[in-house]
């Protein structure tokens, strides 16, 4: 009897593939069909035919992916795979806005395990037990009719066929609403769920199989100038690489709160208009200490080109990097480095991650050891979401109530604001301890701190938190960064440059492009590489001090 029962609802692998890709074009892609409506005007639209096509349009696209990659026995592990990570995916676009491509799958493979587990809630489990482990399992555990391999390939070649010729008349009878939909809303096809995590992870595996497997080198050439190796003083600037900072809520540029209390009394440089290599860690860190910029930077060249650190200490500049994120994502493999969010120290770590605080932690005993010129960079924890709450101590707490979910969209703009801006509070106030250490250290360095965020952040602007959109359709609140330079009198007088000079150019547009170029013109380092026009001390020298520079060429062991 249970037998004749499973016979009768038995369906074959072929109809299982279409009933799944029904199933994830109903339940999986809200924010997708969300954004076709708006894009094609809704109800206004004057075309209903176009109107009712798209849902038939979409469940033949998708039936022809989950048919390519689910084939024979495999078919149902893969479309039970599929159908989890759709849920997945599903879950973090309705919540937090973002869409999926392979620069969000890499930023979210590189993120560590803390900042991981901060994601994790009983509303993420709730949704992946009812959108994908129920059907998953459903899946299979549905009958299957045994079908010779000839007959089942002769069924899906043939379904593909006469549904891809449906597809194709649909777009010729409907073709401008179609071509209008995907010129003017590209965004679209990173939302359709798993389309958009098959291609993701496609792109992502063609970048890591075309990196190449030799390392290539930077800047062979980089040396010394003579005004910068005669002198007595060690030349040190400070790096400090933000996380999560967005410009838009820094006092210094004109916001309302008063989120930068210390800078403001520190005599600090600030850039308005800097701007992002990217919009996640992932792309943003190794980018910005590229020499190529945002233009020509390619994701394989993280792990497998050299950067400004490798140029600064092969031309004799002293290097260190330390970490109070999920690593230097390929910029400080090759130079000394250290990890202190995993630090035993009470006063600024607990729950296994520390406070930023923590990388000024003996600080002051490196810098008394130093005898030659030297960078340092400090990789904030800074503002990282979703849980801002986390990223600061409870004495900066100032702007209340705030958001302790996860779950953004559970919380209201202005708790969600007030986390935030607390977090940039105490962001100020490691800036402002770092500059007053260095002060500290003047009777015998010559120093400087930069800081600049990676990225920005969304908080809710257009129905998007977080970051990691796409470059191209990114809003301004997650390419529009801080930037703030502070130079000690001794640092001035050694390097000619101008403060006040800085001061006067400081409105102009900068990026993260001008990175490279200006720390290496800093610290007196001259390669084929160097652009000057990209360095944005050099137009701060008085006349004869750039000349010196220009005629030396004295190479330092």
């Amino acid at each position: 009897m249970r037998e004749s029962i499973l016979k009768r609802v038995a369906v074959s692998r072929n109809v299982l593939t279409m009933l799944v890709a029904l199933w994830l074009m109903l339940t999986m892609n809200l924010p997708f069909w969300r954004s076709v409506w708006q894009g094609v005007g809704g109800m206004s639209n004057d075309s209903p035919l176009f109107l009712l096509s798209l849902p038939l349009f979409v469940w033949i696209w998708l039936y022809v992916l989950l048919s390519l990659l689910a084939w024979g026995r495999l078919t149902k592990p893969v479309l039970g795979g599929l159908v989890l990570v759709s849920a997945g995916a599903s879950y973090f676009m309705n919540c937090y806005g973002i869409v999926i491509d392979y620069n969000m799958l890499t930023n979210m493979l590189q993120t560590d395990v803390a900042e991981a587990t901060e994601l994790l809630n009983g509303r993420l489990l709730l949704w992946l037990l009812l959108l994908g482990v129920l059907p998953a399992l459903l899946i299979s555990r549905m009958p299957t009719r045994p079908l010779t391999w000839r007959r089942e390939l002769a069924g899906k070649l043939g379904s593909m066929a006469v549904l891809l010729g449906v597809f194709a008349v649909l777009v010729m009878s409907q073709y401008q609403p179609y071509a209008s939909l995907i010129r003017n809303h590209r965004e679209v096809r990173l939302m359709l769920v798993p389309s958009n995590v098959v291609g993701a992870v496609h792109g992502y595996l063609k970048r890591e199989l075309a990196a190449p497997a030799v390392l290539e080198v930077v800047g062979a050439d980089a040396h010394r100038i003579s005004a910068v190796s005669t002198q007595h003083r060690p030349r040190v600037t400070l790096l400090v690489v933000g996380e999560t900072a967005r410009a838009a809520n820094f006092s210094l540029n004109g916001y309302a709160r008063p989120t930068n209390p210390e800078l403001a009394k520190r005599d600090v440089i600030n850039y308005p208009q800097a701007s992002s290599c990217g919009t996640a860690t992932a792309v943003s860190v190794p980018c910005m200490f590229q020499d190529l910029g945002r233009a020509d930077y390619k994701d394989s060249m993280a792990g497998n080109r050299e950067g400004m650190l490798d140029v600064l200490q092969r031309a004799g500049v002293d290097v260190l990097w330390r970490d109070n994120n999920s690593g230097c994502k390929g910029a400080c493999d090759r130079v000394p480095n250290e990890d202190v969010s995993h630090l035993n120290l009470a006063q600024f770590c607990a729950d296994g991650e520390c406070h930023d605080e923590a990388l000024l932690h003996n600080l002051q005993a490196y810098l008394d050891g130093l005898t030659r010129d030297t960078v340092v960079v400090l990789h904030m924890k800074g503002s990282h979401g979703p849980a801002y709450y986390k990223r600061y101590p409870a004495a900066f707490e100032r702007f209340t109530p705030v958001c302790k979910e996860v779950q953004l969209d559970r919380c209201d703009t202005a708790s969600i604001v007030n986390a935030y801006d607390n977090s940039l509070l105490y962001t100020d106030h490691v800036l402002a301890a770092t500059i007053d250490l260095l002060r500290s250290n003047a009777a015998r360095l010559d120093t400087a701190m930069l800081y600049m965020s990676d990225h920005g952040e969304s908080l809710g602007e257009h129905g998007m938190y977080l970051h990691g959109v796409p470059y191209a359709m990114a809003p301004s609140e997650q390419t529009h960064v801080p930037m703030v330079l502070w130079f000690s009198d001794g640092m001035q007088r050694s390097s000619g440059i101008s403060a006040d000079c800085l001061r006067q150019q400081a409105g102009q547009p900068v990026s993260q492009d001008n990175l490279f170029h200006s720390v290496i013109g800093l610290m007196g380092v001259r390669t084929s590489v160097y652009q000057p026009q990209l360095d944005i001390f050099r137009g701060c020298m008085p006349a004869t001090v750039a000349q010196q520079v220009e005629r030396s060429e004295l190479r330092v062991d």
